[in-house]
């Protein structure tokens, strides 16, 4: 083949790769502003500092958050949060929260009840772990070990988890 051709296959490759990546986001993006108020400000995967001057709080399924969760995070559920439980744990409402999910729905909604309960400095990280995978940020698995597994909730969500190991079972 000409340099010519093989020029004009590698720009050819390259934006059906930048279509794809930028389709994902977009996807992501539209899913977001369909499914939720912005009620609970975003914080960017990027902008998280993982550390210990932030609570995050896991509000998935128990199943998923055993298969992996970021780092140091509390599970407290969705269907299964426990308002009086996050008081007793949480006695600080001043603190400053990360909720997180799959990418960011469930979270909000649980973003919303820590409002209602008086918490004032609570952020639902945009795309939740998705996103923050997608974007290389770690994970671990139930026994505290970095992992590459994700809990991908079901295929359809499953389709904006774009790096890792999609897990559907327990």
């Amino acid at each position: 083949m000409t340099q010519k051709v093989l020029s004009f296959l590698f720009l050819i490759l390259t934006l059906i790769l930048f279509r794809n990546s930028a389709m994902a986001q977009r996807t992501l993006d539209n899913t977001l502003k369909l499914l939720n108020k912005e009620s609970v400000p975003y914080i960017q995967p990027e902008n998280l500092v993982v550390d210990d001057s932030t609570i995050l709080l896991d509000a998935r399924e128990l199943d998923e958050f055993n298969v992996s969760h970021l780092k140091n995070a509390v599970w407290v559920g969705n269907g299964d949060f426990d308002p009086s439980k996050v008081q007793e744990t949480l006695p600080d409402q001043e603190a400053p929260i990360v909720v997180y999910c799959s990418i960011g729905v469930r979270s909000e909604d649980i973003g919303e009840r820590l409002q209602e309960l008086g918490y004032t400095n609570v952020k639902n990280l945009y795309g939740g772990i998705f996103e923050w995978k997608n974007k290389n940020g770690t994970v671990y698995n139930s026994q505290g070990v970095e992992t590459d597994s994700v809990h991908a909730y079901n295929r359809l969500w499953g389709r904006l988890l774009k790096k890792g190991i999609k897990v559907y079972e327990p």
